[in-house]
């Protein structure tokens, strides 16, 4: 704590955000990993599963939508606080006798959970907007490529949490220690963040939660897209796939899951310095095209090697792993982008809205992910991942191009 305590204000407001940020990200892997898993053992079906999130990204679209006029008007703390309560309740929904655990209440349990994830991601991103100087985009760059890097990094460790809670402790255990270091969290969060982070000077209407910047719009029907076509196949096809398929247990789908994320993550921390070609050229939509070019290929070649079974579970493996690490410079530069785009006073405004996109793009995938695999397998989740991934990259054609950037990376 006295290490803290020297650290100046910007810094310290920093690490108590990411910190908060990592604590619920960890929680929402290892809760999304124990649904998919618990519910399937229970006999539920593929697209059963999906259903049980629905709620959850229907929320979360609604959440991001609002959380932003909310974040303008009574300030970002307030909103990250809120979501940490919230899914404190979340996890206590799931701890009732056996018998209440029927589809409806752990809709409502997941909606709850949509609702507190994206409160709280649309808090901490907008955040780093304001305790970064205007003129240094580089320097902002770098934050929220690790902010985001190490959120994902973290919720595939939650994955494996998750995976392995269930076998250890069984699944009331598990959510029973989540829910109360999430606990923990909270307490220290409400005592810690300052009052006015993020609080809008100018108050806005309801009416301006549609965000009126093009740059914004585009780059957010894109981020929809984008999302969509991980989600598509990532959700509940793949990991009922490598179950049932490959005949991994717990254990095994839980922990290749989370390596995937977390490398996933560590790809989009060290983004800026893949990305960047020089201190005074900062990514714009040209990057975002040329990646999301790249990355329409890998879901076509895995999705061909599934159809001819050829070397299915090796070229699956490391396809899926070169998948993460596009998937993660694809985000992490959108990333960059919608905050760079951000109008400085309100920013929670154009965050939320962009992530009520990503919102869509995951409620998309993931109703898609439980339909199309049930029906048609994991090859046409694929195909169609494909096809959105074509859809971003044609949308990004019409991102703008960034000025050259003030300050050095």
């Amino acid at each position: 704590m006295t290490a803290l305590a020297k650290l100046s204000d910007e810094i310290r407001q920093y690490l108590i955000i990411t910190t908060n940020y990592w604590a619920f990200t960890l929680t929402d892997g290892a809760l999304r990993m124990l649904v998919v898993l618990h519910f399937y053992s229970l006999g539920y079906s593929p697209l059963q599963i999906a259903m049980l999130f629905l709620f959850y990204e229907i929320f979360g679209v609604i959440t991001n939508l609002v959380g932003g006029w909310l974040g303008a008007h009574i300030g970002l703390n307030k909103t990250m606080n809120i979501g940490l309560l919230l899914q404190v309740v979340a996890l206590s929904m799931l701890l009732v006798p056996s018998e209440w655990l029927t589809v409806i209440w752990v809709m409502a349990a997941q909606a709850l959970s949509g609702v507190a994830k994206d409160l709280n991601k649309m808090s901490a991103k907008s955040a780093i907007k304001l305790l970064v100087p205007k003129e240094e985009n580089g320097q902002l760059y770098k934050w929220v490529a690790a902010l985001t890097g190490s959120k994902n990094a973290l919720k595939g460790v939650g994955f494996f949490l998750g995976g392995g809670l269930l076998t250890l402790i069984g699944f009331k255990g598990a959510v029973l220690v989540m829910a109360l270091g999430l606990m923990m969290v909270w307490i220290f969060s409400l005592f810690s963040l300052k009052q006015e982070l993020g609080r809008a000077k100018n108050k806005p209407k309801f009416s301006h939660v549609f965000s009126k910047s093009q740059s914004v719009n585009v780059l957010s029907a894109a981020r929809m897209f984008l999302f969509g076509s991980r989600d598509v196949w990532f959700v509940v096809a793949l990991p009922v796939y490598l179950s049932t398929s490959f005949g991994w247990d717990h254990w095994y789908v839980g922990g290749f899951l989370a390596l995937w994320v977390i490398g996933y993550g560590a790809v989009q921390g060290f983004t800026p310095r893949l990305t960047t070609r020089s201190k005074k050229r900062l990514p714009d939509g040209k990057d975002a095209l040329f990646w999301a070019l790249a990355l329409s290929l890998i879901p076509v070649v895995i999705a061909v090697a599934l159809t001819y079974n050829w070397h299915k579970e090796l070229v699956l493996i490391v396809g899926l792993m070169i998948f993460g690490v596009l998937f993660a410079i694809n985000s992490a530069l959108h990333s960059y982008l919608i905050v760079s785009y951000a109008g400085e006073d309100g920013v929670s405004l154009d965050v939320g809205f962009y992530y009520m996109a990503n919102a869509m793009g995951r409620l998309i995938g993931t109703v898609l992910s439980g339909w199309l695999y049930q029906s048609y397998g994991l090859g046409f989740c694929l195909w169609v991942s494909a096809l959105f991934i074509v859809i971003t990259a044609v949308i990004s054609l019409y991102l703008p191009k960034h000025k050259r950037a003030n300050a050095s990376i």
